[in-house]
């Protein structure tokens, strides 16, 4: 519809000398005001020299004349906004459509019922053409360093990171999940100190054993900073562990690692992700220090002190080491290994995307400036997307000082919660621990997306798993609601087809039976429903999940207030069928828009 418009009104503008890119069509702010809006007018007003208005009702006119028939009026607002109304029928129409048709049998009842899976009706129904159909766009996010724990700062980056990767994917492109994790470095010599005094891990399960690593990073953490013995130590070790030159060493970092990498997947299969490619500091990373070493001659690099570093301040920023003086490659020289790697296995890669905290948002912007210099088309590809922190009442928490808060801990914690919230309904155990996890995840998940990316998250717990607005388990639960009405109706169509249906006699429907009768107007419902797809091409071209988690919370809203203002299953009423079509059509919208954000519908609440 939307683009019916556009074409439209690009026609009617061209005569009076109006670009066609200036054509703009969005919504009303107040749907009162009719259905789409455009300030065209406005924006090519002092072009024209023309009064804004004047020429917003010139503009009306020639619309007027050649509007798609669609199209129930066309009215000047304002300084110059052009309103557009919809005829009533064709809005719930489309609506309708979008879940499953209109002509099937019962009202369509017989189709069946939508499973919750990527099935995008921007794509699939819509048919819209995107710029990022069959491009290979990469998403790296999460990266979490092996030895230390999954921390509230993953569950960030992995929830703006998978939802970013699903809009990607939502527009034809395909994805390709990267992680980055630092298995090599000062860290993991920490940890493997902290392991040597420690003695043996406690407990058997791949939690504790995960547990026990992130403990004894945290003591050599503590014990780097306040001892300078133990800094000596610990510095010896990183240099073994990097050159495996230490049997004993080896063997207790590889048993660390390997243990670390194991509980990081089940956090992964919990929170719905599948990485494509795992990249390590201790393999694609040691490429960086060839590729620095390599770029001293041109001057790229300068030497320092018995290091290698950039000077950023020749460039509007800062200076950074890329070599420390002890001839081991920093971070920093490690990434430049990683995003060589990424456009070698993958040379036709139209981009890459990196998502991290905005606390590492200073350093990318060095990053990027030496990739332009060393690699011009791989810097040119590549784009950081920053997100906020999570924080709670106590401020930011710190891996370092041994505070912090796990993400398992986390969605356990709210996992009992929502669990006790449930507590007597009528579910096995079973069922209502796996209920009670993906609604965990939705609370967590929906917090964090609900706001734009680069915004702090203030956890709130309890309002975190309300059923009663603004979040994850809400929607959740409005999908849940839409389910049951679907079920229920599909029980009854299904009774009274081997009850002879609604016929009098056996045989054939008439064609009038056959229709679905359709409302003269359409609700706010229908309305918002035909707007997913523009929200799913918007969200996506801003990468911003947040798009998303505002619209279909009001579809949330929309919907139940339908649902509570209408009886949808009333075989004697005519616009039951119509809203038995509508609800599956709710539902079909809002599976997709919680795909996007990586929550799972449960199949009862």
């Amino acid at each position: 519809m939307k683009e019916q418009i556009s074409h439209a009104l690009k026609e009617a503008v061209a005569p009076l000398g109006i670009d066609a890119l200036s054509v703009r069509v969005g919504y009303p702010e107040d749907a009162s005001h009719g259905d789409f809006a455009t300030n065209v007018a406005m924006a090519n007003a002092k072009a024209l020299k023309m009064p804004p208005r004047a020429l917003a009702e010139k503009i009306a006119a020639a619309f007027e004349k050649a509007k798609p028939d669609i199209v129930e009026s066309v009215s000047v607002a304002g300084p110059g906004f052009i309103n557009i109304a919809l005829k009533g029928r064709a809005v719930a129409e489309a609506a309708a459509r979008i879940g499953a048709g209109l002509d099937g049998e019962e009202g369509g009842l017989s189709t069946p019922l939508y499973p919750g899976k990527a099935r995008f009706t921007d794509v699939k129904q819509v048919g819209e053409k995107d710029a990022g159909k069959a491009m290979k766009v990469m998403v790296e996010y999460t990266d979490p360093n092996p030895f230390k724990v999954f921390h509230i700062g993953h569950l960030m980056s992995n929830a703006i990171g998978e939802s970013i990767a699903r809009l990607i994917e939502s527009g034809g492109a395909r994805v390709i999940r990267a992680n980055w994790q630092g298995d090599v470095g000062p860290h993991v010599a920490k940890a493997v100190w902290g392991a040597l005094r420690a003695g043996p891990e406690q407990g058997s399960d791949i939690r504790s054993k995960a547990a026990f690593w992130g403990k004894a990073y945290a003591e050599g953490a503590a014990a780097y900073e306040e001892s300078a013995a133990a800094k000596a130590e610990i510095d010896a070790i990183n240099k073994k562990i990097y050159e495996r030159s230490d049997p004993a060493v080896n063997a207790l970092y590889d048993r660390g690692r390997a243990e670390s990498l194991e509980a990081f997947e089940g956090i992964y299969a919990r929170l719905g992700t599948k990485f494509d490619n795992y990249f390590f500091e201790g393999t694609e990373g040691r490429n960086g220090d060839a590729i620095v070493r390599e770029h001293i001659q041109d001057g790229v690099f300068a030497e320092s002190e018995g290091a290698v570093v950039f000077k950023g301040e020749d460039h509007g920023l800062h200076t950074r080491v890329f070599i420390t003086s002890h001839g081991l490659p920093t971070y920093e020289a490690k990434e430049l290994g990683l995003n060589a790697e990424k456009f070698r296995l993958y040379p036709d890669l139209g981009r890459s995307i990196i998502v991290t905290a905005n606390e590492q948002s200073d350093y990318f912007k060095v990053l990027l400036k030496v990739m332009s210099l060393i690699y011009p088309k791989i810097a040119e590809r590549t784009e950081h997307i920053s997100h906020g922190l999570m924080r709670f009442a106590s401020g930011k928490m710190s891996s370092r000082k041994g505070n912090v808060i796990s993400g398992e801990a986390l969605i356990d914690e709210i996992k009992a919660m929502v669990k006790e919230k449930m507590a007597g309904r009528d579910m096995t155990d079973a069922d209502a621990d796996a209920v009670s996890d993906q609604v965990a995840i939705a609370a967590i998940k929906y917090t964090i997306l609900r706001q734009s990316v680069g915004s702090d998250v203030i956890f709130d717990s309890a309002k975190s798993i309300s059923f009663e607005g603004d979040s994850g388990p809400y929607l959740q639960y409005s999908a849940v609601r839409a389910r049951s009405v679907l079920e229920k109706a599909q029980e009854q169509g299904e009774r009274r087809k081997k009850e002879g249906g609604r016929s009098k006699e056996k045989g054939e429907r008439s064609k009038e039976e056959k229709g679905v009768k359709l409302p003269e107007k359409a609700g706010l419902l229908e309305k918002l429903l035909v707007r997913f797809p523009d929200i799913a091409a918007r969200a996506r071209q801003e990468y911003a999940p947040q798009i998303v988690a505002t619209y279909i919370t009001e579809l949330a809203a929309a919907f139940n207030s339908f649902y509570a203002a209408e009886v949808i299953i009333d075989p004697a009423d005519p616009l039951s069928p119509y809203r038995i079509a509508l609800t599956r059509s709710f539902l079909s919208v809002m599976s997709d828009g919680l795909w996007l954000l990586g929550i799972e519908v449960p199949k009862r609440m």
